[in-house]
């Protein structure tokens, strides 16, 4: 036959592999058989996945086996009556409510917290005033700045889920696929569209990816989380080499095979709570075909990724299993074609980064127009706070709030001659521009107060140490001090200058263990991107303080010169040399 297929044909087509999939169905168990036929065809692809690791003998996580049972978005109605009837979630539940961004946060809270969806962390004025009546009126009366540039709100009641769900959506927000197996919250560089550094404004490309995602339920229920950020090259830091897919704007010079110019470079991988950045491929993509590279990318990952064993299931382990040519080879025959390759010479150097860029005030690309750095006590905004920002951004700058990967935010376009207003203005909320080196860089996740797996309270712990530090040590550089709660690592420890991660540490004739941690030195990213090395073990919270100053000290008296970072200070010595400077440095 030649030329495209009749309706007729196309109808007979369609039966048949329908009768197929039928017959399939008929030779597995009848559970599966049940669970499979309430899918629809969006989950192909995921299923069968699942199968061929169940043909091999092995037995689905409780993770997949949940969501092949019941697909999460096909159970709201059943999160309405919970809702309707003020009861919180059984476990399976629990896990299906978080695609729609709530988390039941038990037993440290006996509540649920809501996460969003930013792309790019860049949302309106209006939208922050309307969270922060969300906040008192079903929450706690305040949120978080995360990680990932994006804001939780915590302290919600079962009866109140979905009527804050919904209440997001009428804000022009949602909340969808922020938790679970799914993408989440889309970074970009936070500076977008108005940093004179900047090769490439995020901003579209974070977005067309965000509503790619949003419109795809094919997209949903991957192995494992996934998180994908865009960095323009401009002057605040992404931490795209930390992400599972890292798209660098980079300058492709001339001679080299392909039409120079700005492209992303494609970086794979990264996960530094497994001691991983995302590795750059050798691989540069035209910026229109970000979307689509990423969609390629993410499917070989649904069809490789592990549905056995949590522990194992992000994207790096697909690449240490594949390796990356043939990670590449996979990805290329999704997009039906070739990747375009360069060697890293063709790549001109980027833009240096600024680490205080985030805070204070810089001038923008606009000519006599400023973005405001503003301080957040490790992220926590109270909704009186929020509306007074969204208030300032409205009738000072140009109605942005920009979220950053530091745990604080921007204000954006405001003219020279209202800087003084808003800073004063931002003085009475509480808050402040100005920042110790300390502070700037200080990072902390949840903790246990609102997080069951976290082992210690990182976000009071994280206040102490910068009051103990900011009293007694005189930086001259910035430098990052990362908390975090437990392995999954949200506040990034390794990359960190000085990173902690909490544990129970045993005392002596004190009965049950005290909150403390493990202390790391000299993690870096970007261009220095490196692991920290353990330095202490199982330092109670109450000596913490102490022992960051004794590093902080230990620095500033042995550094080559102002020049020689943390990071660098630390790699020149073994760590025995390092605690032993430490120590003397307490003994002084």
């Amino acid at each position: 036959m030649s030329g495209d297929f009749t309706p007729d044909q196309k109808r007979y087509l369609e039966g048949l592999a329908s009768g197929l999939q039928v017959a399939r169905l008929a030779r597995v168990p009848p559970t599966t058989q049940t669970a499979t036929q309430t899918h629809d065809g969006t989950d192909v692809s995921h299923l069968a996945a699942q199968d061929r690791f169940t043909a091999a003998g092995r037995k689905l996580s409780d993770q997949e086996k949940i969501k092949r049972e019941q697909h999460p978005f096909d159970a709201y109605p059943r999160l309405n009556e919970q809702a309707a009837k003020n009861e919180f979630p059984k476990a399976a539940d629990n896990f299906r409510w978080r695609y729609f961004g709530l988390f039941y946060a038990a037993p440290a809270q006996d509540a649920y917290m809501c996460r969003l969806r930013i792309p790019n962390g860049i949302l309106k004025h209006w939208q922050l005033d309307g969270l922060a009546d969300l906040a008192e009126r079903h929450g706690g009366g305040y949120s978080h700045v995360t990680t990932r540039a994006n804001l939780q709100i915590r302290e919600i009641a079962a009866k109140d889920a979905v009527a804050m769900l919904e209440a997001i959506q009428d804000l022009g927000l949602c909340s969808r696929g922020s938790g679970a197996d799914n993408i989440r919250n889309v970074t970009g560089t936070p500076t977008a569209g108005i940093d004179p550094r900047e090769l490439v404004d995020t901003r579209r490309f974070a977005r067309e990816w965000h509503f790619h995602i949003l419109n795809d339920r094919s997209l949903y229920g991957l192995p494992r989380k996934f998180n994908v950020a865009f960095d323009g090259a401009g002057t605040i830091p992404v931490l795209e080499d930390t992400n599972d897919i890292g798209f660098q704007a980079v300058d492709v010079k001339p001679g080299f095979g392909i039409e120079p110019g700005i492209y992303f470079r494609l970086c794979l991988g990264g996960i530094t709570g497994h001691k991983d950045f995302a590795r750059d491929t050798g691989v540069v993509v035209k910026l229109a075909d970000a979307t689509k590279t990423a969609d390629a990318v993410v499917r070989v990952f649904i069809d490789h990724g592990d549905r056995t064993n949590r522990n194992k299931a992000r994207l790096k382990y697909v690449l240490d299993t594949l390796g990356f040519e043939k990670f590449l080879a996979m990805t290329e025959e999704r997009l039906g074609a070739k990747l375009k390759r360069v060697p890293a010479q063709a790549i001109a150097p980027r833009p240096e980064f600024d680490r205080m860029a985030h805070v204070g005030v810089h001038p923008q690309k606009q000519a006599g127009h400023f973005w405001i750095g503003i301080v957040l006590p490790v992220g926590k905004l109270t909704a009186a706070q929020m509306r007074g920002l969204a208030g300032i951004a409205r009738e000072m700058g140009d109605g942005d709030i920009r979220l950053t990967v530091w745990q604080n935010l921007l204000i954006s376009g405001v003219p020279e001659t209202q800087i003084a207003a808003a800073e004063s203005a931002i003085d009475a909320l509480g808050l402040t521009t100005k920042a110790t080196s300390i502070r700037a860089g200080l990072i902390a996740c949840t903790g246990n107060r609102g997080c069951r797996f976290s082992a210690s309270d990182t976000k009071r712990h994280a206040e102490d140490i910068a009051r103990w530090c900011e009293d007694r040590v005189s930086l001259d550089v910035p430098v990052n001090i990362h908390l975090t709660g437990c392995h999954h690592s949200c506040a990034q420890h390794y990359i960190g200058d000085i990173g902690l991660i909490a544990c129970k540490v045993p005392v002596p004739h004190e009965g049950e263990p005290v909150e403390g941690y493990h202390i790391h030195v000299g993690g870096g990213f970007g261009p220095h991107a490196t692991l920290g090395r353990e330095l202490y073990r199982d330092v109670t919270a109450d000596e913490a303080p102490r022992i960051v100053q004794s590093v902080l000290d230990a620095y500033l008296a042995h550094r080559f010169s102002p020049a020689e970072s943390v990071v660098t200070f630390a790699a020149r010595h073994e760590i025995g040399a390092l605690k032993a400077l430490c120590e003397a440095a307490r003994t002084e």
